[in-house]
């Protein structure tokens, strides 16, 4: 895999008349893991499919490596970009390995078969994505996790130079989340991955930003923008953040509301009714 460049300059998008994300710019440069943090509704889907070309900016543009994304004649966009989307309709009638060689079909002629660097390239994402065990289910059969897992392979075998993921690690175990999310970091390519989990996000990302009401709030690297003032502003909790002895990464706590001063439990006296 090379890296791919991505620049999002003054992104606006709507759907009908709601506006979704408000004069975004992000960069990511080649080789970096750029995560997308938020609440619910902030525009982070919203923006992945503007640089995935599902939903067209209103304004502005995405360039990938200085090419307007939504000029690329379309065989080329799917050598360049793959994409594993949040919720997927796919329920394909097929095994494990098929769905994994579709991710070979853009470097291939009309109907050609595997070539041998194609099945190898296969089993290398089947290992990577930690699916090889399941290269002979059936897709359909499988559970949302392993289905994650197999997108993330196919989307692997499509060695992309940039890698779109949004919400890679919903549905999956945590030593899942944690295998893929270090397959990501090993990758050549550039990945802008969307997190809602603050401390995956904060280990696994060389830069964040944070988008709330669909404009970014606040960009750069993880121990500069995870602080208690902004998750207060933008998620609305209270919270500490330090640096994790082990890991060294910021690791973020939430406190409860009912929790008082000291962080112990406050425990509310019942109501009486009359």
């Amino acid at each position: 895999m090379t890296a791919t460049e991505l620049v999002i300059h003054g992104v606006t998008l709507t759907a009908g008349a709601q506006r979704l994300v408000q004069d975004v710019t992000l960069t990511a440069h080649p080789g970096e893991v750029v995560g997308l943090v938020g609440p619910n509704g902030s525009g982070k889907s919203s923006l992945l499919r503007a640089v995935y070309r599902v939903l067209r900016p209103v304004e502005g543009h995405v360039t990938l490596d200085g090419a307007d994304a939504w000029s690329l004649p379309v065989r080329q966009l799917a050598r360049t970009v793959a994409a594993v989307v949040q919720e997927s309709s796919a329920d394909f009638d097929l095994l494990v390995r098929e769905v994994v060689a579709m991710g070979r079909t853009p470097h291939k002629r009309l109907l050609a078969g595997d070539t041998a660097e194609d099945a190898l390239l296969i089993e290398e994402a089947l290992t990577t994505a930690g699916v090889s065990g399941l290269a002979d289910r059936p897709f359909d059969r499988l559970s949302g996790g392993e289905r994650q897992r197999v997108l993330i392979a196919r989307a692997l075998a499509q060695q992309p130079s940039l890698l779109v993921l949004d919400e890679p690690t919903n549905h999956l175990d945590v030593r899942h989340q944690l295998d893929v999310l270090s397959a990501l970091r090993r990758l050549s390519a550039t990945v802008l991955v969307a997190l809602h989990d603050l401390n995956l996000a904060a280990y696994y990302c060389d830069r964040l930003y944070v988008l709330c009401n669909g404009e970014v709030t606040a960009s750069g690297p993880p121990a500069e923008v995870l602080t208690p003032r902004l998750l207060a502003d933008v998620y609305g909790v209270r919270s500490e953040v330090a640096v994790h002895p082990r890991t060294g990464a910021p690791h973020v706590t939430f406190i409860p509301e009912e929790a008082g001063p000291g962080g112990d439990r406050v425990v509310h006296a019942p109501v009486e009714r009359a």
